[in-house]
């Protein structure tokens, strides 16, 4: 929470701090009871900054946004990548393999197993996912991107994909296929985690369905 405060105070340097601490409780209580609808009003957050009300000096309310990703500059934003992260909710203890946060928020998951044991495949690594939303869903209360491989393999998808469309990312500049003889792990955190195209894809490329 500290970093997601210090983010908020950094990036909207003109409003006062009581509005700065009302988006940070609007981001951790979005009051919602499913997974998906979190998910979804959180994106809208990261999108479109978080709607907060302050008092001005003549006592009248003003409107304002709070930004909690700066999509213009990458390097203005807070960027963190956990290994082995424990996440503890209600009874259950979870570390999830590679967790990549953007100021504070943990907005991409990387589940990884060996493939040198032939009973982990990166399918086992997608069943691992499907725990953490059961066991551990507030990781995945903020999540944009899930990512499953074991080294040689790898697989993205989104929160709601099932494993039918958890698809090979194929390219790493965004203007041609890479070189068939490149490790499809190597493709994908290059071509997804570029700073620049993963900022793209969380302000242009998250879609939901009306159902």
């Amino acid at each position: 929470m500290g970093r997601l405060r210090e983010a908020i105070r950094r990036l909207n340097p003109a409003i006062p701090e009581e509005a700065r601490e009302e988006a940070l409780r609007k981001v951790l209580r979005v009051a919602t009871t499913s997974l998906v609808q979190t998910n979804r009003a959180i994106q809208r957050m990261l999108r479109d900054s978080v709607d907060v009300e302050y008092a001005r000096p003549d006592g009248s309310i003003k409107g304002d946004k709070a930004r909690l990703v700066d999509f213009a500059d990458v390097r203005a934003n807070d960027w963190f990548v956990v290994n082995q992260f424990t996440v503890i909710e209600a009874q259950h203890n979870r570390r999830p393999d590679v967790v990549v946060f953007v100021n504070g928020l943990p907005l991409a998951l990387i589940e990884l197993k060996n493939a040198a044991d032939e009973d982990a495949t990166i399918w086992s690594a997608y069943a691992q996912l499907q725990t953490y939303k059961a066991e551990v869903p507030s990781l995945l209360h903020y999540n944009a991107a899930l990512v499953v491989a074991d080294g040689l393999q790898a697989r993205m998808g989104s929160l709601t994909a099932n494993q039918e469309w958890f698809k090979v990312w194929r390219t790493i500049d965004g203007e041609g296929d890479a070189p068939k003889t490149a490790l499809e792990l190597e493709v994908l955190v290059r071509g997804v985690f570029d700073r620049e195209r993963f900022l793209d894809l969380l302000q242009h490329f998250m879609v939901f369905g009306c159902g």
